[in-house]
């Protein structure tokens, strides 16, 4: 079963959310929080699998409640689940930890499927928020990245998967996906796949690049 809390700050959206993913059988909503130092306090007496969190709320706002329960417990995978408006927040979110980032307005399927991705370990992005943000990232070369997120790129070149990524480098399986989370968005691509071929393109595919 994989335990999710919802933050928003809206009531009815944190319903309609928690009847959508409790309906699917292998998902449990086990709390909800309307700001973020509700979230935080959540995190850490229930330790949920996956948090979906709103940015834009009153006090607290989802990216400091996202640094602050990732540093806590660097095993829960932070969901980003936002607006268009909320664009500008969403690379802070990733730098603050969460592993990926889901529209408000997805589909109740992609949603359901962001979330059991997450629980697997993988970082769901929606397709058309990665695309606006690479519209307003228009220097998409390596030196956006860090020394660790090439490390780490290149192994995904040579198929490595997250668990073996981390066994190479010493960090933790979260650890990898968070760097992986933060390569996607800084470079414009969506997946391992259009990640791979982005760094083979830009001469990342040995490790003496």
């Amino acid at each position: 079963m994989i335990r999710v809390l919802l933050v928003d700050d809206h009531r009815l959206l944190r319903a309609g959310l928690e009847s959508l993913l409790t309906a699917v059988g292998d998902i449990s909503v086990v709390a909800s929080a309307s700001d973020g130092a509700e979230a935080v306090a959540a995190a850490a007496d229930l330790r949920p699998d996956v948090i979906l969190m709103d940015l834009s709320m009153p006090g607290m706002g989802g990216v400091e409640a996202t640094r602050a329960i990732v540093a806590a417990d660097p095993s829960v995978a932070v969901v980003v689940l936002t607006s268009f408006s909320d664009r500008e927040l969403v690379l802070d979110a990733v730098d603050a930890g969460a592993v990926g980032y889901l529209l408000k307005d997805a589909k109740p399927e992609e949603l359901i499927r962001g979330v059991r991705a997450a629980a697997d370990g993988e970082s769901p992005i929606d397709s058309k928020v990665a695309r606006t943000l690479l519209s307003r990232r228009t220097a998409r070369s390596d030196d956006e990245l860090t020394d660790r997120e090439r490390e780490v790129l290149r192994l995904v070149v040579r198929g490595l998967a997250n668990k073996q990524i981390g066994r190479a480098l010493g960090i933790s399986e979260r650890t990898v996906k968070a760097h992986l989370t933060r390569v996607f968005a800084s470079i414009g691509v969506a997946d391992r796949t259009q990640a791979a071929l982005w760094a083979q393109r830009h001469g990342l595919g040995s490790t003496g690049s």
